[in-house]
């Protein structure tokens, strides 16, 4: 067999491979049974299952009067811009009381993959309690979930803007 025809072979080889891999993978997402319902998520669970509030943005209004009583926020509720990441959408509300920041709710996170859903489950309470901890959208990152904790960082970061 000649060197042309091996190189040929190999690359078609290689093409169908390839083509049979990605329509298992897109099968196997698509069939995929999360381990986890990503709306019986609780953030203030503390523990790695998450509830994520479906909320829309018309159902979320800053206070009428906000009062800063303590700390370096005015009281009320925040919604967060929606921040894009590589696997979805990311947008958090900001709850501040007596000027601080109180709790973290996810409005919009990737949950649409088993993968997703994974890492999300691990990331939101870690993001949500460093946050409330620090006061700030400034947080640590999460191992494997840098572009879930860069959008985060913007979403929380928009909230807590509006609340200065």
């Amino acid at each position: 067999m000649s060197s042309y025809l091996k190189k040929l072979f190999l690359s078609l080889a290689v093409i169908v491979s390839f083509g049979s891999y990605t329509a298992w993978s897109a099968n196997a997402d698509s069939n995929a049974t999360p381990s986890v319902d990503p709306h019986s998520l609780n953030p203030t669970s503390g523990d790695a299952s998450v509830t994520i509030s479906q909320a829309t943005s018309s159902a979320v209004t800053p206070a009428t009067t906000p009062l800063i009583t303590q700390g370096k926020f005015k009281n009320g509720i925040y919604l967060g811009s929606v921040a894009d990441s590589e696997y979805g959408n990311i947008q958090v509300q900001a709850s501040i009381s007596n000027g601080k920041l109180s709790d973290v709710t996810f409005l919009q996170y990737p949950n649409d993959r088993p993968n997703s859903i994974e890492i999300s489950r691990r990331a939101i309470p870690l993001l949500r309690r460093e946050a409330i901890t620090s006061q700030s959208a400034h947080v640590d990152g999460v191992s494997g979930a840098t572009d879930t904790v860069d959008a985060f960082k913007r979403s929380l970061g928009s909230a807590l803007a509006q609340a200065s």
